[in-house]
């Protein structure tokens, strides 16, 4: 078993941030301490991608980041640095935006059924001519645009940008009568999500899924990477994006674990549910590292702000609805509308007999049950995914659930379930398993976690936003099972996929400790510039304040805000949407951050409430980095939040990173300057400095588990723990109830073993006593690191 990286840190490598750029970085990242560089993936995609999950040649390194020469310069510049590199993959889809980009898709667009790659992808050749969603909403009118055009690889069918190939022996005629003669068949954007006949990733139609499974799609897929692997020693491993899209994600696990060796780090990009592990088949190292997200953010949350957050909330709205709620309803929605085509495929495929139409029943309607009662299951899962036959329990819990839920359902849910349980690796199984991780993200995430805004910080990738907040007791059983169960997995708090940065969510989390003075505010703003749903209203101010940026960055803030509610209203899909836009709606979103900022009078106030809780706000954030970086598991830094990054979600989160700026604190840090705790954020960067240097230099102190309880009259308040008997990690939390009771007072941090020797290192002093008052201890941060000599 190979050896653990000390940390990582996470690129989005980009034509703009090419594998040059990595290779500067890497003096940088050694410096701070980083072990291992966190790479997105390297293959060639989409032109412009700025995240690189749209693959279209899995047998290329990206030329547009650099190609083989800069990817080759970067790792000679880690080996020289002593450090090593972790790719991420992409086996379930590949880019089909541009066809032609895409050498399989071309292929098979060109040959259909008979080209050679017709295999690597899940199409419904059964269905007829493979559907393409690129017209216009009006079919007829938009084939008018048809034209035939000589391209490099011969005469091509072309509608505007799109460029297509004919099939051999194509012959002659209009451009309309060449189109019917295809492989494929042209029709409306809007037809792609009921009527689709390839499995796409989500509800993305530009990115079309592969059978990894097959033995020859897998070599092709990972044939490229697996050879940089065994002949690179520094590249570390790799993480695996969604796995749940898989029709056997143990299978390919262990499939690829044979491929890369056992001495490589192979880490999976699987949400699970709170509580929820791992199947103990899959011979990886653990996750890319949301469920630790949910627990280092949850003991900074106060849960007595619940109560009157909640109350808000359904007044504000009108609505008095439980998280759960709605989290069904967005399920629900999803499976009927974005993702109706996967659910009629799996329709088709449950073994429940025709009955002739009767006075009681429409012709079509036995159908119509059938769908019906596949979108209820695949909305009753209680996780993702359920990993028959191991994963037996989730799809007991589903269909309970559904049958309780519609009981007028429960002949057709019997018949799905026990044909699940009959044949565990059959179609309808694997199926209904690789939808209802769809199900759950697009209707959770993606519509859920934009509609139900009590308090937005809990609605994260990973998370429960039903669960307000995580006790010490809590904190301390996930980490210590941690510890214990899977120690090799990676822990973050920022990913590219995250919906709001680690900082935002910690500024956020100081409005559970002051709910009145929050919501008396917010009922006044929203009064004074209402949005057109009043549920976007409590995101959208929220989020104004959670990112809020210095005064100097307020004019780009509001184009930030312009696209991010964008997004974020047409994800609720309550009064627009991405397939039924409302224009007026959309203008009305779009004017709302430049009526805001441009009233003076208000972005006083808002400036003055960010000013009353940046502070706390700081104080979670040092918590949140110190209690990440010194726990189980294999800590990693999303690119630029070693300083206070206040981003929402992608593309936000993936703006440029002002790397001077950060080279330069660091060295004024390296020169012993103590930073104040301010907006500069150079605190937060001595914690991960700190933090990543011990971890990658004395690796020997990072084992084991225990609390360390305080004690005193604000035990509360502190969150501390022991690695060994020679480190231990104490941060502050609910810092204004703490400010509130008067400080620490005679509150006091008994340490292992009794020992007087102790050091903080982030400050390089001395520990008074075996029992440091913590009044003392973090009276220049909130946090400290405290190390006994080796």
């Amino acid at each position: 078993m190979a050896a653990l990286p000390s940390s990582t840190y996470r690129i989005q490598f980009s034509k703009d941030q090419t594998f040059q750029t990595g290779a500067e970085l890497v003096a940088y990242l050694d410096q701070l301490g980083i072990g291992t560089l966190y790479s997105s993936p390297l293959l060639e995609s989409g032109a412009g991608s700025n995240h690189g999950y749209d693959v279209v040649n899995p047998g290329w390194i990206s030329v547009e980041r650099g190609g083989i020469e800069g990817l080759d310069a970067l790792l000679a510049r880690l080996r020289e640095a002593g450090m090593t590199l972790l790719i991420d993959i992409v086996p379930n889809h590949v880019g089909v935006d541009v066809p032609k980009a895409n050498p399989w898709w071309w292929d098979v667009l060109r040959n259909g059924r008979g080209s050679r790659w017709a295999g690597h992808f899940d199409i419904d050749w059964s269905a007829g001519p493979l559907l393409l969603p690129i017209l216009d909403a009006d079919e007829s009118s938009a084939l008018e645009q048809l034209s035939v055009q000589e391209g490099s690889d011969g005469p091509e069918l072309r509608y505007y940008e799109h460029a297509l190939p004919l099939a051999p022996g194509t012959g002659e005629g209009t451009p309309q009568e060449v189109h019917e003669r295809q492989h494929y068949r042209l029709v409306s954007w809007k037809r792609g999500a009921a009527e689709l006949t390839y499995r796409r990733f989500f509800d993305v139609s530009t990115l079309a899924a592969v059978r990894v499974e097959l033995p020859e799609v897998f070599d092709d897929a990972h044939r490229e990477v697996l050879r940089w692997v065994h002949s690179h020693p520094e590249i570390v491993g790799l993480r695996v994006d969604h796995p749940d899209g898989l029709s056997d994600p143990g299978g390919y696990a262990r499939r690829l674990r044979a491929a890369l060796g056992p001495d490589r780090w192979l880490l999976v990009e699987k949400i699970t549910h709170i509580g929820e592990e791992l199947p103990v088949s899959w011979p990886v190292d653990g996750t890319s590292g949301y469920e630790a997200l949910a627990d280092v953010q949850g003991v900074f949350v106060d849960p007595s702000g619940a109560g009157l957050l909640t109350q808000f909330a359904a007044e504000h709205t009108g609505v008095k609805q439980s998280s759960h709620t709605a989290e069904y309803e967005g399920r629900r929605e999803v499976a009927d509308t974005i993702l109706a085509a996967e659910v009629r495929r799996i329709a088709a495929l449950v073994p429940v007999p025709e009955t002739a139409p009767s006075t009681e029943e429409e012709p079509g309607e036995a159908a119509n049950r059938v769908r019906d009662a596949v979108a209820e299951f695949l909305c009753a899962f209680p996780v993702y995914r359920s990993y028959l036959p191991e994963g037996r329990h989730s799809l007991d819990t589903a269909i309970s659930v559904a049958r309780t839920r519609r009981p007028d359902l429960a002949p057709v849910l019997e018949t799905i379930y026990s044909a699940m349980l009959a044949e565990p690796r059959g179609e309808l199984a694997t199926r209904i398993q690789q939808t209802s991780g769809m199900v759950m993200a697009k209707g959770v995430e993606d519509t859920a976690f934009y509609r139900w805004n009590r308090f937005v910080a809990l609605n994260e990738v990973g998370g429960d936003p039903g669960r307000f907040g995580l006790s010490p007791t809590g904190f301390h059983a996930a980490l210590a099972a941690r510890e214990a169960g899977s120690p090799r997995t990676m822990t973050t708090l920022s990913t590219h996929d995250t919906k709001r940065s680690e900082d935002v969510r910690a500024r956020l989390a100081v409005l559970a400790e002051i709910p009145g003075e929050w919501t008396d505010l917010l009922r006044d703003w929203a009064a004074r510039y209402p949005l057109p749903d009043r549920s976007l209203e409590l995101l959208a101010w929220q989020c104004l304040v959670g990112a809020w940026p210095a005064a100097a960055d307020l004019p780009s803030f509001q184009e930030r805000m312009v696209s991010y509610l964008g997004k974020a209203s047409k994800e609720a899909k309550l009064v627009t949407s991405h397939v039924d836009a409302v224009p007026e709606v959309d203008a009305a979103i779009a004017a709302w951050p430049g009526r805001v900022l441009g009233d003076a009078a208000l972005v006083a106030q808002v400036q003055a409430f960010v000013d009353r809780i940046a502070q706390p706000g700081w104080a979670n954030s040092l918590g949140q980095k110190l209690l990440q970086l010194a726990g189980p598991g294999v800590p990693d830094v999303y690119q630029g939040t070693e300083l206070f990054e206040y981003s929402l979600v992608d593309p936000d989160n993936r703006r440029p990173v002002d790397w001077d700026l950060r080279r330069a604190l660091l060295a004024r840090l390296d020169e012993g300057w103590l930073p104040e705790v301010d907006a500069e954020g150079a605190a937060k960067l001595l914690v991960t400095t700190t933090a990543a240097r011990l971890r990658r230099y004395r690796p020997e102190l990072f084992h084991g588990y225990r609390e360390v309880p305080a004690e005193g009259p604000a035990a509360e308040h502190a969150v501390a723990f022991a690695r060994t008997d020679k480190l231990v990690a104490v941060a502050t939390r609910l810092p204004v109830g703490l400010a509130a009771k008067g400080g620490w007072g005679d509150t006091v941090l008994p340490l292992p073993g009794g020992a007087e020797d102790w050091h903080d290192i982030l400050t390089d002093t001395p520990v008074d006593g075996s029992a440091p008052a913590l009044g003392t201890l973090l009276s220049r941060y909130p946090v400290a690191l405290l190390v006994r000599p080796a």
